[in-house]
């Protein structure tokens, strides 16, 4: 096998890009590539650098790791780009967050679909799809794209579509969904089969069995009932089993923002969601989480760096995709996971153009879906009405057209459960000019909606959502790290 080139975008995250690289690391037959680094952020990227060397030298690896602001630069001649990018960074994330509390929607995450959702595709389509002309211009031939990136369904649309590049989306919702239910039933991973199908962040175990023994319904609403923990943590995903039969991939916080029912009403809000980690349902938590890690990240810097310098151990590997995938399509062992691509009848009961999220399996000869799932007809409903939403979103997204990006938002099932049209018009407005610096697709629509909220109507509030926790100091977040120690010690 022949040395390669992976490029990895948006290499600042420096968490998740040092996992996928020592992930990569964990194949024998990898040592002698090279990764290229890119980030728009060069003081990120020397830390990120600084780190990954690191390993490398801790581990005597003739790897090769590189590092620019040139995105041009670090994808030419790569066989793998792998995107990890937050387009307009915590900024702009902010504001996803911020501006649809005044219109009464309050998000736990916002970057999938909702109304943080799609302003965040709005903003990442078109930087995908200057990554996807580099790699059909200056990558290796035939370049693989693997997204890792939010909206996952949106990107992975824009790249096949419009970007011309084979792209996979990648996410771990699956695996760390598969990882509870073992838990809830008490038995090994390995002892847990299962068929999850559906599209990203509302996938589907329609089929669970454990040592070959077929797990229904009844048995598994007791069994998460019964935990003294999650069953406190998951009551929106153990309502929607109890309703649909079969359980979802997505956290409570995330699932509770994709439906209509759950977090419609403020009052509603804290009856369904549980506030021992952001996950849970907390207003904007996915944010204050991410705001808290940064800081985190510049303050405790050496110990990333102390952690670095440890041997890499195969046993540890990581159940992200990436370097599974790529380990094979160059070594042929094959590698059964679950895969964000371009539906072609895949899954009988969704349309043959939109991005499911369902099993495949991975060899030299490519990535080869599980053909002739059929979904649980409320599955498939609940599925159809995010992917017309994410349909529209990334045709607006390429075209520039506000009409349509307005009327993807008021088909969001959330959005529409809580808003008037007349609501939505005023929000996507304000929320296009707070973001215009990211949006160049409608720079034409600015000036119309800045004229429109000078006189705009709608009356708004000020208000932090039904369940806010403040951003937490460096000093705060170790203090509560230290008392965790001293319990777990005690």
């Amino acid at each position: 096998m022949s040395a390669f080139k992976i490029a990895i975008i948006g290499a600042g995250s420096v968490g998740f890009t040092k996992t996928l690289f020592k992930d990569i690391l964990c194949v024998p037959e990898f040592a002698d590539i090279e990764v290229a680094l890119t980030d728009i952020s060069e003081k990120n990227l020397t830390m990120v650098k600084t780190i990954l060397e690191k390993i490398v030298e801790a581990n005597g690896l003739p790897t090769t790791i590189t590092a620019t602001t040139d995105r041009r630069k670090a994808i030419e001649g790569a066989r793998y780009v792998i995107s990890c990018v937050r387009v307009g960074g915590l900024e702009a994330y902010a504001d996803d967050i911020r501006i649809p509390l005044k219109y009464g929607v309050d998000q736990c995450v916002g970057d999938t679909i909702c109304a943080g959702g799609i302003l965040y595709g709005q903003r990442n389509i078109p930087v995908i799809l200057d990554f996807c002309k580099d790699i059909r211009e200056v990558a290796e031939p035939g370049a693989r794209f693997l997204n890792y990136a939010n909206p996952m369904a949106m990107n992975t649309w824009a790249a096949n579509e419009y970007g011309k590049v084979e792209t996979i989306g990648l996410c771990h919702g699956v695996q760390h969904g598969a990882e509870q239910i073992a838990e809830v039933l008490g038995v090994k991973q390995d002892e847990l089969d299962y068929i999850c199908s559906g599209i990203n962040h509302q996938t589907w175990f329609t089929d669970l069995r454990v040592n070959g023994r077929k797990i229904g319904k009844d048995e598994l609403i007791a069994a998460f009932e019964a935990h003294p923990v999650i069953s406190k943590q998951e009551k929106v995903r153990i309502d929607v089993l109890k309703r649909f039969g079969v359980y979802s991939t997505e956290s409570n916080g995330h699932l509770s923002e994709y439906l209509p029912w759950y977090r419609k009403r403020p009052e509603e809000i804290t009856r369904w969601i549980d506030m021992s980690d952001w996950i849970h349902g907390e207003t904007g938590g996915y944010l204050r989480y991410t705001a808290e890690n940064r800081n985190w990240f510049e303050t405790e810097y050496d110990g990333f760096l102390e952690d670095a310098a440890k041997p890499i151990d195969p046993r540890k590997r990581s159940s992200e995709h990436a370097s599974y995938i790529l380990e094979g399509l160059e070594t042929g062992r094959v590698y059964r996971g679950h895969f964000n691509r371009k539906n072609n009848g895949v899954i009988t009961n969704l349309p043959d153009d939109c991005i499911i999220e369902s099993p495949g399996f991975v060899d030299r000869f490519g990535l080869n879906m599980v053909a002739g799932i059929t979904l649980p007809e409320a599955c498939a409903a609940t599925c159809m009405a995010s992917i017309n939403v994410q349909r529209m979103s990334v045709h607006a997204a390429v075209t520039g057209d506000l009409d349509l990006l307005k009327l993807a938002v008021l088909h969001d099932p959330l959005v529409g459960a809580v808003c008037t049209p007349e609501e939505v018009w005023q929000m996507v407005d304000e929320m296009v000019v707070a973001q215009a610096e990211w949006l160049p697709q409608y720079a034409h629509a600015i000036d119309g909606a800045k004229e429109r909220l000078a006189k705009a109507t709608v009356r708004t509030r000020e208000w932090e959502g039904a369940a806010r926790r403040h951003i937490r100091s460096v000093d705060e977040m170790r203090a509560e790290k230290e008392a965790e120690r001293a319990a777990a010690n005690a």
